[in-house]
C-alpha cells in the first residue's frame, strides 16, 4: 500500500466515524454465522429482548448441564453494531442458576439501554428484589427443559412477591408442560412472557394445544410471546427455518401487540461450528411482519412497554 492510498484511507475511515456510520464492510462476530447486516430496516431504539453472556470467572450452578463457553459484553456489542440495535435484553441463563452476579455485572456495563431478566427462587428477600430493580431486572425466568434453575413449584410465590415491582414472569418450557401448567399460569399475579414462542414443537407448530393456551392468557391475562429460537426446534432449517416460520405468523395474526423479538445470542445450544446467522434471523421478522408498521411494535414500542425502557 502506497503513502498516499494509507492516507486517503485513512481519511475515509475518520470520515466515516465523524458521521457515525458503522463499518462498511461484512463484520464477523464471535458465535454467530454470516457476517452480513441486516437487509431489513432497522427502526431507531430497536431492541433485541433475549440474548445471554457467559463468563467462566462465574461458577456454574452445580445441577447445570449448559456450560457453553465465554460471550462477552463487548462480544455482544459488536453483534449489535452489525444489526444496527440500540436496546437489548439480558436474560440469566441455566448455567449459573439463581446467582444473578454476572447479569448485575452485565447490565451496569451496558448502562441505562439495557435491561435483565434474573432467575429467583421462593425464598429471594425484599431488599434483594429491590437492589435488582435498580439494576434494570424486569423480569424471572423460570424453565422446565434444562436443570440450572429454579424448581417450577417455586413459580408461584416468586409471582407474588415480584408482582408490586411491575415484573413477568418468563417461561422457556415445552408445549406440553405449558398445557400442564394451565391453570398454575392463569393464576399468577403477573403476566407471563413465553420465549422462543413457547417452544411448541413441529410438526404442529401453532395446531399444538399450547397455542390456544398461549392465546388465552394473551386474551385474559396480558402474556407476550418471544420470537426467538426460531434454529431451536426448527425440522426444514436454515436459512428460512419455514416451520417456525408458520408458527411466527400465526402469533403476528394473533396479536402483534404483545410480541417481541430476540436474538437468542451466543446460540448456546447450538454446536460452534453451526451457529445462526443473527442478520438472518432479524431478516426473518421481515416475512413474519411484512408491515413496517408491525415490525416497529415489535422491535421498539412492546419491548418499550414491556421492559420499561
Amino acid at each position: 500500500m502506497t503513502e498516499m492510498t494509507r492516507r486517503d484511507h485513512l481519511a475515509l475511515l475518520a470520515a466515516g466515524l465523524a458521521l457515525g456510520a458503522g463499518p462498511a464492510a461484512a463484520q464477523a462476530v464471535r458465535w454467530s454465522g454470516g457476517t452480513d447486516r441486516p437487509r431489513i430496516a432497522v427502526p431507531a431504539n430497536a431492541t433485541d429482548c433475549h440474548h445471554h453472556i457467559y463468563d467462566a470467572r462465574f461458577p456454574a450452578a452445580p445441577a447445570a448441564t449448559l456450560r457453553p463457553p465465554d460471550a462477552s459484553v463487548d462480544d455482544y456489542r459488536t453483534l449489535q453494531r452489525r444489526l444496527g440495535l440500540t436496546r437489548n435484553v439480558v436474560v440469566q441463563p441455566s448455567t449459573y442458576g439463581t446467582d444473578n452476579r454476572l447479569l448485575v455485572e452485565s447490565l451496569k456495563a451496558f448502562g441505562p439501554s439495557a435491561r435483565g431478566v434474573a432467575m429467583l427462587d421462593a425464598g429471594v428477600a425484599p431488599d434483594e428484589l429491590r437492589r435488582l430493580d435498580t439494576a434494570g431486572i424486569r423480569g424471572v425466568r423460570f424453565g422446565t427443559r434444562l436443570p440450572g434453575g429454579a424448581p417450577i413449584t417455586d413459580l408461584e410465590p416468586v409471582a407474588r412477591k415480584i408482582a408490586d415491582l411491575g415484573w413477568h414472569i418468563q417461561l422457556v418450557s415445552e408445549g406440553e408442560t405449558i398445557v400442564a401448567l394451565k391453570e398454575v399460569l392463569e393464576r399468577l399475579a403477573v403476566p407471563v412472557v413465553f420465549d422462543h414462542m413457547g417452544h411448541l414443537p413441529e410438526p404442529a407448530g401453532p395446531d399444538h394445544p399450547a397455542f390456544r393456551v398461549i392465546a388465552d392468557l394473551i386474551a385474559t391475562r396480558g402474556a407476550w410471546v418471544k420470537l426467538t429460537g426460531a434454529y431451536i426446534l426448527s425440522k426444514s432449517g436454515p436459512p428460512a427455518y419455514a416451520d417456525r416460520g408458520r408458527l411466527a405468523r400465526a402469533y403476528v395474526a394473533l396479536a402483534p401487540e404483545r410480541l417481541v423479538w430476540g436474538s437468542d445470542w451466543p446460540h448456546p445450544t447450538a454446536p460452534a461450528e453451526a451457529k445462526p446467522d443473527d442478520a438472518g434471523l432479524l431478516d426473518l421478522l421481515a416475512e413474519w411482519a411484512p408491515d413496517p408498521a408491525v415490525q416497529a411494535k415489535i422491535l421498539v414500542s412492546n419491548p418499550a412497554r414491556l421492559y420499561g425502557f
